[in-house]
């Protein structure tokens, strides 16, 4: 695993903070909303890419800006989720690939996509019931979203009732944009009046409907194209294009782009026509999405934590500049990897200002043979990501190499690089101050702890002056009320709001404890994996301190890479989690190998309560039940198996034990079933289980 992407997330989730903040509360922009657009959409391309590393305080969980003070929430009957990002045509057909995987179809069983281009606007929800417009709000987190109702009923492309037939409940989704000759107008108009200008045609369409006053919308050229749907009661038709086409009858408009192709080689021309169109075309868009058409199979894919799995944007390609490489920095991330920074000249990039990228890696740096002082070539992966190509040959004498520093440059600890990682790391772990206050961001962050108040700035403050320097510490906050509260900046009911902040999450549920403890590869999902096998943090803690019990030294003439490899395999059979591989069970054992890491997490258990992992489980014949399944699976994969069992509310395990309750065995189950029938386990096979599956609808 490369060390740039939790670096540039880290770095990207404090930026992205505070210009929201500055934004959306203080409403003082310290950014170009082009700028404030570029780092989203940068930190959501990372994740995209790297799952695993998505932060607690990451703002792509929250999909959007928090909801405006001003506006009414609205809370989504269904999240409002965003798409995986491709590049290339072969990403494409991985896409095309993984689903075919998913849902066990042959090379030759028909997989119809739409095709449409991907607007560039702010997303919009409108919620009709008995057919008459009763809600309309923005995206905002994903999950809650600005009631802009008042504003919406000023824009002429959306209906305000819905024609008869129409489902009595049904959310219809879309984006709303200006038209790039409306934009012009308007910043020409602002300009003359001596008002701000917009960045592009999104932005100008963002601050037009997030207006306090209806009027100011109103004047505003404001156009709507709906896309997909929420919540509904009953659906128009069994496939995407027919959705798509009922909601067009009934007076949206929809893309007259879309079309629905039975080949991959069918969706890809329509991407080449429509990036031939771009420039065009009458607004402004950055891809194109492709969409299964058939919504069975739409419900089947069902979506990971962030996306559907059913859908995909291709981006259109990078543009490209040059630039002065003006220096290059080092970065400290919260777990002590060292990423490298180009610091550049401004330089303009497909709309945006870019002054620094990713150098990736001291490999990379190494094999492009880039130096400060050089002229670099530049591009923004899919109109987002900085980085640089190579340097550009010229006349002038060169600098010297660039030497990778072996020491932190934040406490000067050693940084070490192990075998097969390109990735150097700080040993400093919380000595070091850049780890400790990124661990702690991470931990108080929403998808962990979820501490209001506590934010970036209250940590560094906490930190530089002593007060907090573990996790445990947060809590202990409560005996320097005083010392708070003379502070500069400070009062008492501020004081006292963050107190009873942090008082109110001395509970916490099992997954977002293991996520809030900034283990290596323990992200979000892996958290839960881990929560839903094991129920609770003892259960937990007695497979961890199963997983110490292994030997760490090699054997006789066994070489350290071979024994560190024969080890992860083991603890991964150890843990025998469904998602924890060997390099996630060996993180997960190194880090409670450190004495300061089992006695941060001992204080901090003597401060809090983890409660027992939850889910929402339909009531089935294996709820609460252990369910290993092997052999070949015929009418679906073995993600999809996996993936109903829980929604069933059983817990997946990799292999058969004592504690095992049911085995799913198909053709070739071989040692497992010959087990699960020696310890007198029920063995069912693939149709007994689809009967089980069918049982509770």
């Amino acid at each position: 695993m490369s060390e740039e992407p939790a670096a540039e997330l880290a770095r990207l989730a404090a930026e992205i903070a505070a210009h929201a903040r500055a934004y959306h509360t203080d409403d003082a922009p310290t950014i170009s909303d082009a700028e404030y657009d570029a780092l989203v959409r940068r930190n959501a391309e990372l994740e995209a890419a790297h799952p695993e590393l998505v932060r607690a305080d990451s703002p792509s969980r929250s999909v959007g800006a928090a909801p405006a003070a001003g506006f009414g929430k609205v809370l989504h009957a269904r999240p409002m989720l965003s798409l995986d990002n491709a590049f290339s045509d072969a990403e494409v057909a991985e896409f095309v690939a993984r689903v075919r995987r998913f849902l066990r179809f042959a090379d030759d069983t028909p997989l119809a996509l739409t095709a449409e281009p991907k607007i560039d606007g702010l997303s919009l929800s409108l919620t009709y019931r008995d057919r008459q417009l009763v809600t309309a709000a923005t995206r905002g987190d994903g999950t809650t979203g600005e009631d802009v109702t008042a504003n919406v009923a000023t824009i002429a492309d959306i209906p305000q009732r819905l024609p008869d037939g129409a489902p009595g409940l049904i959310e219809v989704r879309g984006e709303v944009y200006m038209a790039k000759a409306d934009f012009l107008a308007l910043n020409g108009a602002q300009a003359a009046a001596g008002q701000r200008t917009f960045a592009n045609p999104r932005n100008a369409a963002a601050g037009s409907l997030r207006q306090l006053d209806p009027a100011v919308t109103a004047a505003r050229p404001l156009r709507f194209l709906a896309h997909g749907w929420g919540e509904a009661d009953a659906l128009p038709a069994d496939t995407q294009a027919g959705v798509m086409a009922a909601f067009a009858a009934w007076g949206f408009p929809v893309s007259d782009r879309l079309r629905v192709c039975d080949r991959l080689d069918a969706a890809l021309a329509v991407y080449r026509g429509i990036e031939a169109d771009r420039a065009h075309l009458p607004f402004d868009i950055d891809g194109v999405v492709y969409k299964v058409d058939r919504l069975d199979l739409q419900a089947r894919l069902g979506q990971v934590a962030r996306s559907p799995r059913w859908a995909l944007a291709h981006k259109f390609p990078a543009e490209r500049a040059t630039t002065t490489l003006i220096a290059i920095d080092i970065q400290v991330g919260r777990t002590g990897q060292l990423t490298p920074v180009a610091r550049l000249e401004p330089v303009g990039v497909g709309g945006v200002i870019v002054t620094n990228a990713t150098l990736h890696n001291e490999d990379e740096i190494a094999r492009k043979d880039v130096r400060v002082g050089d002229t670099v070539e530049l591009q923004r992966a899919g109109d987002v990501i900085p980085q640089i190509l190579r340097a550009v040959p010229g006349d002038a004498p060169r600098g010297e190499p660039y030497e990778f520093p072996t020491v932190c440059p934040a406490c000067g600890s050693l940084a070490v690089r192990e075998a097969g990682e390109v990735a150097r790391r700080c040993t400093g772990g919380l000595i070091c101050p850049a780890q400790q206050v990124e661990r702690l961001r991470h931990f108080v962050g929403r998808r962990a702890f979820d501490i209001e108040g506590l934010g970036a700035e209250r940590i560094e403050l906490f930190t530089a002056e002593g007060l907090i320097a573990t996790p445990a510490d947060i809590f202990r906050l409560k005996d320097h009320r005083e010392a708070l509260i003379a502070r500069k900046g400070f009062d008492a009911p501020s004081v006292d709001k963050l107190l009873a902040a942090i008082e109110a999450r001395r509970t916490i549920a099992l997954d977002r404890f293991l996520f809030a403890l900034g283990i290596r590869h323990v992200g979000e999902v892996v958290a839960r994996d881990l929560a839903r096998a094991f129920g609770t943090y003892d259960a937990f803690a007695e497979r961890v301190a199963a997983a110490q019990a292994l030997p760490v030294e090699p054997a006789l003439g066994e070489s350290d890479d071979r024994a560190r490899t024969r080890r992860a395999a083991a603890l991964a059979q150890v843990f025998a989690v469904g998602g924890v591989g060997p390099e996630i069970a060996a993180a997960i054992a190194d880090f409670f190998a450190e004495a300061h890491n089992r006695d941060l997490v001992a204080d901090l258990l003597g401060e809090i309560a983890v409660e027992p992992f939850a889910v929402a489980t339909r009531a089935s014949a294996v709820t609460g039940k252990t369910v290993v399944f092997t052999g070949t699976l015929e009418s679906m994969s073995r993600d999809e198996a996996r993936a109903q069992a829980e929604r069933l509310g059983a817990r997946v395990a990799a292999s058969v034990s004592a504690k095992t309750d049911l085995v799913v065995a198909g053709p070739g189950a071989g040692s497992k079933a010959t087990k699960a029938a020696a310890l007198g386990i029920d063995v069912i096979d693939e149709a007994a289980w689809a009967a089980i599956v069918a049982a509770v609808g």
